[in-house]
């Protein structure tokens, strides 16, 4: 079935067909690592990954990329403050990203390129830029002139000065105008710099975007994603410097950007002091029901994060899960699990998580009353369109946030109160439910024998 997706610079939804149908290409805006992203960081990736996931059921090849930032004044601010060069922050930061993605059940991208190694590419495109009259070099800058560009502001749909008067913009006397903006910077000896024609210096934010996504995927790609918090200045920039240094040629043929994610309504700001770390917050809950949390909105409309709705996720995949143990002795295939066309509808539908969610729940209840090898594996397949119930069932309930439980400990003292009730030395297996019961496990006695689970907060 054809997948029709939303164009943030159309503002239509229409029909997706690739510039190549054996290349599908695909870019989204990664991390600035100088510290641990919170937990709004996180949905562009897990949205975009089940995006992934349904182009790669209808494509041969989707080739996509998402860049990590590596050099920018926050990183240099960290670094500067521990004592240490800008790749013990990066290398430190972006580790620790790549396995935050991976616990969301986020598969890695195809291409990882990082600023620092596109240099060569970044003062190019500048260069280009110049001999084209778009850029200007200036007491060791280059500002792209925004004033070349009659296009600019067409993703965000208003004028140069509007644009510029809702920004923030650093006035400066090298400045043509206050809306250009830079595309390399001069760099103090304490900071990280490159040779360059303009002197030692290091790039700007916007156009190492650009020099990565030509570099990587092409000068015209399919499709460029991030949040709507990026639509402008950045990527209305990437699309200003993209156009101008490759002759016109259009840069990005589809943009999609996620909404916001608001904290009881709030938007999350360091400011406001609401912001939520994701690695701090993948001690303390289960991934999946946070993966689940951020699909549960369409993805274009701003996503209300809340403790009851963790806890409502929490307690839907519960049930979903309980499905699955007790169907374990249902056997399946799960290399080949069947596609559920109305899930895959809702996803051609611009990416409709939450009515693929509502079709998973009928899928759900579908299995528990059918008890048939068709139902499960409808289920399991359905669910891995969204990335959702691909671990063992038994393991999910032993499962919870910031838990030291060991199994190996209770399945020892389960063990043991198994022998206490045969020897019929009932006050002894009480004693042990009770000790369990103090280490947060739940145990269930039931014709399958004795099954334990991590009691939720």
């Amino acid at each position: 079935m054809p997948i029709s997706l939303y164009n943030s610079l159309t503002r239509h939804t229409e029909p997706f067909t690739p510039l190549d149908p054996d290349r599908v290409t695909v870019y989204l805006c990664g991390p600035t690592v100088y510290n641990y992203v919170h937990i709004g960081n996180a949905r562009g990736p897990v949205v975009f990954d089940v995006l992934v996931r349904l182009l790669r059921r209808h494509y041969p090849n989707v080739v996509y990329a998402r860049n990590i930032t590596d050099v920018e004044d926050k990183i240099n601010a960290a670094a500067q403050a521990e004592g240490v060069p800008i790749s013990t922050i990066t290398d430190r930061y972006a580790g620790a990203y790549r396995e935050d993605m991976a616990r969301l059940g986020i598969a890695p991208p195809d291409l990882e390129p990082h600023a620092t190694a596109h240099i060569g590419e970044i003062i190019a495109m500048s260069e280009s830029l110049i001999a084209s009259g778009h850029a200007y070099a200036a007491e060791g800058h280059v500002l792209f002139d925004v004033g070349s560009y009659a296009a600019y502001g067409a993703l965000s749909g208003r004028d140069t000065d509007e644009l510029i008067a809702g920004a923030r913009v650093e006035v400066a006397p090298y400045k043509k105008s206050p809306g250009d903006f830079v595309l390399w910077k001069p760099s103090t000896p304490e900071q990280p710099g490159w040779d360059s024609p303009w002197g030692r210096g290091r790039p700007g934010w916007h156009i190492e975007c650009s020099a990565m996504c030509a570099a990587q995927l092409g000068e015209t790609i399919d499709i460029h994603a991030g949040g709507v918090d990026l639509l402008f200045p950045h990527h209305e920039n990437e699309i200003a410097q993209s156009t101008c240094a490759h002759g016109g040629k259009t840069f990005a043929r589809w943009w999609m950007h996620n909404g916001m994610l608001t904290f009881d309504g709030r938007k999350m700001s360091k400011s406001l002091g609401n912001v939520l770390v994701l690695h701090q917050l993948l001690k303390q809950h289960r991934p999946e029901a946070l993966r689940l949390l951020l699909l549960r909105g369409h993805y274009r409309q701003p996503l209300d994060w809340s403790d009851n709705a963790l806890a409502q996720t929490a307690s839907t995949l519960d049930g979903w899960y309980r499905v699955l143990r007790d169907l374990a002795d249902v056997a399946i295939d799960a290399t080949r699990l069947p596609v559920p066309e109305r899930m895959e509808a809702a996803l051609c539908d611009d990416l409709n998580t939450p009515q693929a969610l509502a079709e998973l729940a009928v899928l759900a209840d579908a299995a528990r009353q059918q008890r048939t090898p068709e139902a499960k594996a409808a289920l399991l397949g359905g669910g891995a369109l969204l990335g959702l119930l691909q671990q063992d069932a038994e393991a999910w309930f032993r499962q919870a946030g910031g838990s030291d439980i060991d199994p190996a400990r209770v399945e020892a003292l389960i063990e043991q109160r198994q022998a206490a009730r045969a020897a019929r030395d009932f006050a002894r297996a009480d004693a042990i439910r009770g000790e369990l019961a103090g280490m947060g496990v739940v145990i269930e006695d039931g014709a399958q024998g004795t099954r334990w689970s991590v009691q939720k907060s």
